[in-house]
């Protein structure tokens, strides 16, 4: 099927078909992995540039099945382009270094992931020079409030991790525009199939492809989405310079993994509400934060621009003491206690009292919390070993 017909399909069937195509050499009707780190050159190259992406030259430069993978995200994502990367904080490092420069000003959602705080926070501000604000962007005035002369990005998260903060893309874009800023959007938590920013104004997307593009736990992958313009900058500076490249078995794997991103996403959409549901009955539990219960504090925000679904984590909190949320942990079965999230299987993680961002996070969450990525086994199932260990505590 031709790229210029899957453009005009739906999103299933993207998912299936973009990037993908029979291959010239053997008729496989699925892409093979190119494992090679090199490629045949033309007959004479000696005008090459040898930093240039985009053409199939040495494999830090770009490679076959990172191109397959990357027209995908960006069909997936409605952007005119993308760069895939070898994880998340690649995507993210890789974006903040291509873009920024010593004197520039960053506004920051408050709620992030610990990456972006590291870079954002200390990293790039203590070694290079880079003003960084750090903004509850939950309210967008808070965000205009903290605009300078020198803004040059507002980087969002949304929802935000791990309290499930929700910030109105829309209305930051404007901002952001209007003080002729840029916008990028982390959308890991949401997955395309539940929001697309760029749509919504962003001018960067940003996954970690390792979560729910992927959504089988075992590679790892970050992408940037947005305008060309851009994303050759960033594959010029950042790919090819910094050298964080996918490797091809990882793009592969991601691009497999990808074909059942709506399906899986629907089912972590509704695990997770009836999970939410639920935990809203137990008196154990202190508080439920997700953004599909009506009150979540920016439930219309998150109805508005995640339009086919709230996503699959949530955190929780128990009226207990830290030695009960690890004994509880240990009585789950269903359930495994691991980091990460969008995996087939529930994931949960207990984050204590001292994490060093907790003076930012809402004050529910200031004594520790769950926060749970709910996997697509049967709801009934994740919630009964929910059950069987809120019993064992006499939490019910």
């Amino acid at each position: 099927m031709s790229e210029k017909n899957v453009k005009d399909l739906g999103f299933q069937t993207r998912a299936v078909h973009t990037g993908n195509g029979v291959d010239g050499e053997t008729g496989a009707i699925k892409r093979p992995i190119t494992m090679a780190n090199s490629y045949e050159l033309p007959y004479d190259p000696s005008d090459l540039n040898w930093s240039s992406a985009g053409k199939n030259l040495y494999t830090r430069n770009g490679g076959s099945n990172q191109q397959y993978l990357q027209e995908k995200v960006a069909s997936l994502e409605g952007g005119e382009d993308c760069v895939v990367l070898a994880s998340g904080v690649a995507a993210l490092s890789g974006l903040f270094f291509a873009l920024l420069k010593s004197g520039d000003h960053v506004i920051f959602s408050s709620v992030t992931y610990i990456a972006v705080y590291r870079l954002l926070n200390e990293l790039l501000n203590n070694k290079f020079g880079v003003e960084t604000t750090i903004v509850d962007t939950s309210d967008p005035e808070n965000v205009r409030k903290a605009i300078r002369p020198n803004t040059k990005l507002i980087h969002i998260e949304t929802p935000g991790n791990p309290t499930l903060t929700i910030s109105d893309i829309k209305a930051i874009a404007d901002i952001a525009h209007e003080n002729n800023a840029l916008l990028s959007v982390d959308n890991t938590f949401a997955s395309p199939y539940n929001q697309r920013p760029v749509e919504l104004g962003a001018d960067f997307s940003i996954e970690s492809l390792t979560k729910y593009i992927n959504g089988h736990g075992d590679a790892m992958g970050g992408a940037i989405i947005g305008k060309k313009e851009y994303l050759d900058i960033i594959r010029a500076q950042s790919q090819i310079n910094l050298g964080a490249t996918i490797s091809p078995f990882n793009a592969w794997l991601i691009m497999r993994g990808a074909v059942t991103l709506p399906l899986r996403m629907k089912q972590h959409n509704e695990n997770a509400l009836k999970v939410a549901k639920y935990l809203k009955t137990v008196k154990g539990v202190s508080f439920v934060a997700y953004p599909g219960l009506k009150d979540h504090p920016n439930h219309d925000i998150a109805k508005k621009q995640m339009t086919n679904g709230f996503g699959g984590v949530l955190s929780f909190g128990l009226k207990a003491d830290h030695d009960t949320y690890n004994r509880f942990v240990s009585y789950l079965n269903v359930i495994t206690s691991a980091v990460s999230l969008g995996h087939d299987e529930s994931l949960i993680v207990f984050l204590g009292e001292n994490d060093e961002r907790q003076y930012l996070y809402p004050e529910e969450f200031h004594n520790g919390f769950f926060r749970f990525s709910v996997g697509i086994e049967d709801a009934e199932d994740i919630i009964a070993d929910l059950e069987q260990a809120f019993k064992k505590e006499n939490l019910l």
